[in-house]
Order: C-alpha cells, then structure tokens, then sequence
C-alpha cells in the first residue's frame, strides 16, 4: 500500500480574533492584527475578501458582542504554530437551533488535510450545544474542494441560494444529531482528528 495517498491528521487550536484584531485586518493592517491575535497572521488575512469578512465582523461585534464565541476565528497547526486559516460560525445559533460553518485555508496550506481538521472541530463545538439541531454550510459550486469535505462528513444538499455578492451557492445541512451519536467519526473514517479548543 502507498503511504503517500493516506491523508496525514491534523491537529489544529482555535486562537480568537477579538475585535481589535478584526478591525486592524479590515483596515489592512496585518501587524496590528497578529500583535491583538497574539499570533502570526498569514498575508491572505489582508487580502481584498478577507478584509471585507473581517470588517463584518468587526461590525458584527459592535452590534452583537455575545457573538464573540461564535464567529471567526485563526487556525493554528499544531505542533509547529503556523496559522493555516480562519474557520468559525457566522454568527450564535438561531431560533431554529441552526448555525452556519465557515472555513478557509490559506493558500500555501491547502490540500493538506487542515480544512478536514477545522470542519471537524466546528462540528464537535456545535454538537457540545444541546440547543443546536441543525449545522449549515453554503459553498459556491465551483469550490470542489470544500464540496468534498462537507461531503466526507455526510452533509446533505437542501437546495441553492443566490444573491449578487456571493452568487450561487448550495446550501447543505447536518442534523447536530448525526454528529452527537458518532456520524463524525465515522465519517472521518481511519483518520484521527485533534482539536484543541
């Protein structure tokens, strides 16, 4: 059997991104943002569309400050420290009991298992909420690989949206249930994924 085909686990810590920190990537400021994370910030947290979430939230923050444990966070490989991407929820649960994941992998990092390892870690943190039924996902249809990572944990297609910021999306849905009674691991098949909260 080839070694090299096995997808290497990940292990991979959730560091906050307060809203001076937000607000220093909104405004460009890549310095000031690592210095209010305590962390190294890659250069994509400035990039145009990163700057635009960012200054949402930061937003979203000011409006909404029981959001904090919610929304955007930086993922952090473990051992080695290296910010690999932001991943978190867009906003508390809803009346409904549904939350809504988002993740991204920063260029140099992609296709390396980390988006697997985020994904996971916010299903877990969903399912620790006894008030949570539902977790969404919206992806664009032309995002193969994050069409394959909700896929490998069972998400289902409920349908598509549309609007002229994001375009079409697919919208897809999985009962927190799924996961509270063991659907993640097995949906993680032989690999191990580690989270530290």
């Amino acid at each position: 059997m080839n070694s090299e085909s096995r997808p290497v686990p990940r292990r991979v810590r959730f560091v906050e991104l307060g809203a001076k920190a937000l607000r220093a990537l909104a405004d460009g400021d890549l310095a000031g943002g690592s210095a209010e994370a305590g962390v190294a910030l890659d250069p994509h947290f400035v990039g145009d569309r990163a700057r635009w979430i960012f200054g949402y939230r930061a937003s979203q923050l000011a409006r909404e400050p029981s959001a904090a444990p919610w929304i955007t966070r930086a993922v952090v490989s473990e051992p080695d420290g290296v910010v690999v991407g932001d991943a978190g929820f867009h906003r508390p649960p809803d009346e409904d009991g549904t939350v809504e994941v988002g993740f991204t992998v920063v260029p140099a990092h992609r296709r390396q298992c980390y988006a697997r390892a985020m994904l996971a870690a916010l299903l877990l943190r969903a399912a620790a909420e006894p008030g949570i039924r539902t977790v969404r996902a919206r992806i664009s249809p032309d995002n193969t690989a994050s069409l394959a990572t909700v896929a490998g944990f069972g998400f289902t297609r409920v349908g598509e949206q549309g609007n002229e910021r994001d375009g079409l999306v697919i919208v897809f849905e999985l009962p927190a249930d799924a996961i509270r009674t063991g659907h993640l691991t097995a949906a993680a098949g032989t690999e191990t994924v580690l989270v530290k909260p």
